[in-house]
């Protein structure tokens, strides 16, 4: 169960569905979003223990010259190898739900937004009240995050494969929001789901 001291809403979808056009539209309606990509990002930072430790395991190539992580050629191993991606998430799930839990602790809007692709394949879901899905078919989820990364289609449909299916994924929904029209659908259907959400808050 949630924790946290306020309403969390649980924002996901799979890799190029919009989430992140749905996090910014509730941005501007003041509603702060605290985003789980970057908190991994940020527990890899230079100086951080989980990447040295990274390093230790797959060796120094796996860094840059200037010390970062290589995150292509990390996402290259662990998206062809279940193993080393078991590996990884053992180390950063629990350094990431940590991190979330304090920062949705510390929001002062309405509800908070916690957005994350692996919202619903790791403990994150324990962190929200609710779960919200933008949800696009497959083929769109492939011409989207190629367009948007520059990634060949091979290694989008590996991403794809690694996350939930889409049923499965759409059965946890308490709200589904689809992303097949325009960006300004999507803010439409995001702003009506941003007053449903301030309409329970203030029957609570």
């Amino acid at each position: 169960m949630n924790t946290a001291k306020k309403y969390v809403v649980g924002l996901t979808g799979g890799i190029g569905s919009g989430k992140s056009a749905a996090a910014e539209t509730f941005r501007t309606m003041g509603i702060e979003v605290i985003d789980a990509d970057a908190l991994a990002r940020e527990v890899v930072e230079p100086g951080q223990p989980a990447l040295d430790a990274i390093a230790a395991h797959f060796g120094s190539d796996i860094l840059t010259a200037e010390g970062h992580l290589n995150r292509a050629a990390l996402r290259k191993i662990v998206f062809t190898n279940p193993k080393q991606k078991s590996w990884l998430e053992n180390l950063l799930h629990p350094l990431i739900a940590e991190l979330l839990q304090q920062r949705l602790n510390a929001t002062t809007s309405p509800y908070a937004i916690l957005e994350s692709p692996l919202l619903l394949e790791t403990e994150q879901h324990e962190l929200v009240d609710r779960v919200l899905i933008i949800d696009v078919d497959e083929k769109t989820q492939i011409a989207r995050a190629v367009a948007r990364d520059g990634s060949d289609e091979e290694l989008i449909r590996s991403i794809i494969a690694s996350q939930i299916n889409r049923a499965d994924r759409i059965q946890h929904a308490d709200d589904l929001v689809s992303n097949e029209d325009s960006l300004e659908q999507l803010r439409i259907n995001i702003k009506a789901l941003h007053n449903k959400y301030i309409g329970m808050l203030s029957e609570q």
